[in-house]
């Protein structure tokens, strides 16, 4: 049943210039990030010309490829306004547990990628449906899922670990395979990353995401069904950080139950990093994945300059504080101009 109500829509032109307001800011935002990434590459290149060689370059992309994909999941969370902190634990159960079923046999590269896939989304369905159906708040079930999927992992390999003498030379390839000259991995991240940004943007549930995170009750009030968007974000998530599990594995060979230890906050920074709000509603996938450019290269360029590791997370927590307050500065500021646009059409009335 409808229910009707006298208030009066929006004008169309005050839409539209809202809508106009907040895509130039996270335009600029954007290009932004790739100016500071393209800084940074050129610098580094031109201390050690090394850095931007064919193995380099390879290097680069390959180290950058989880990330990216973590960083897309990640992303269709935050716009609804949660957070999912379990992706690194899922990531390294999901590596383990590849690594356990293809140890000494011939499985091929579907078969992992769809068992790491269901693990993930198995995870995230636990995660999402305690955040969407029993409302418990997202920071408290997925740091809670975190723990238990890390406790499940080390009582499962009791300190064992798989080497990739155990791993079939067929999943192998496919971390260290590729299609003129470009690793198979970037692509499958970039294929995802499209994949995904069409999706929020063209189709009308991928909206809805964002309509969440602006204002949950709107989007109630608006008939969006709430609960269901935020367990496929949820899902949506593991499943790629159960897919990024199995192809740690393909990448690195040797897998532990640690794998990705800590990832978690590396993922959160790259999205807010690059742009995708943490208060939800704002930002977009090819954002984030700049971010997790950005940090990768960071990381990769501290090594070539010979500075000191420490250094990388310092970086990485000062982008991410200044990430968080530009957001909160570009909030403030569109709230303002949207109330004097709202002023000045009630004068005009």
């Amino acid at each position: 049943m409808t229910t009707l109500t006298d208030r009066p829509a929006a004008p169309p032109e005050d839409t539209t210039a809202a809508r106009s307001l907040v895509d130039t800011v996270f335009r600029a935002r954007e290009i932004s990030i790739a100016g500071a990434l393209a800084l940074l590459i050129l610098g580094t290149w031109l201390a050690n010309p090394r850095f931007l060689d064919d193995q380099g370059v390879k290097d680069l992309l390959l180290n950058a490829s989880i990330l990216v994909l973590l960083a897309v999941g990640q992303s269709v969370v935050v716009v609804t306004r949660n957070i999912d902190l379990s992706v690194g634990s899922v990531v390294g159960l999901s590596a383990f547990a590849c690594g356990k079923f293809v140890a000494g046999t011939d499985h091929g590269v579907l078969t992992v990628l769809l068992l790491g896939t269901v693990l993930g989304v198995a995870c995230g369905a636990v995660s999402g449906a305690l955040v969407s159906f029993g409302r418990v708040p997202a920071l408290v079930v997925t740091l809670g899922m975190l723990y238990i999927i890390q406790g499940l992992d080390y009582w499962w390999a009791q300190g064992d670990q798989i080497g990739a003498a155990d791993v079939p030379a067929a999943i192998l390839g496919l971390g260290s395979g590729s299609v003129l000259g470009i690793p198979y991995l970037p692509l499958i991240s970039f294929a995802l990353l499209a994949a995904t940004a069409y999706f929020l943007r063209s189709y009308r549930s991928g909206r809805e995401l964002y309509a969440i995170g602006s204002s949950p009750e709107a989007a109630r009030l608006a008939g969006v069904p709430i609960r269901r968007r935020i367990l496929a974000a949820y899902v949506f998530s593991g499943a790629v950080a159960g897919f990024a599990g199995a192809l740690w594995l393909a990448r690195f060979g040797t897998v532990v139950a640690d794998n990705a230890h800590g990832w978690e906050l590396t993922v959160v920074s790259a999205v807010v990093v690059g742009g995708v709000a943490i208060t939800g509603g704002t930002g977009t996938v090819w954002g984030a994945a700049l971010g997790a450019l950005l940090l990768t290269t960071i990381g990769s360029a501290l090594v070539v300059l010979k500075v000191d590791a420490f250094w990388q997370g310092a970086i990485t927590g000062a982008l991410l504080l200044a990430a968080i307050s530009v957001d909160r500065i570009v909030a403030l500021r569109m709230t303002a101009a949207l109330r004097k646009r709202s002023a000045r059409h009630g004068h005009g009335a």
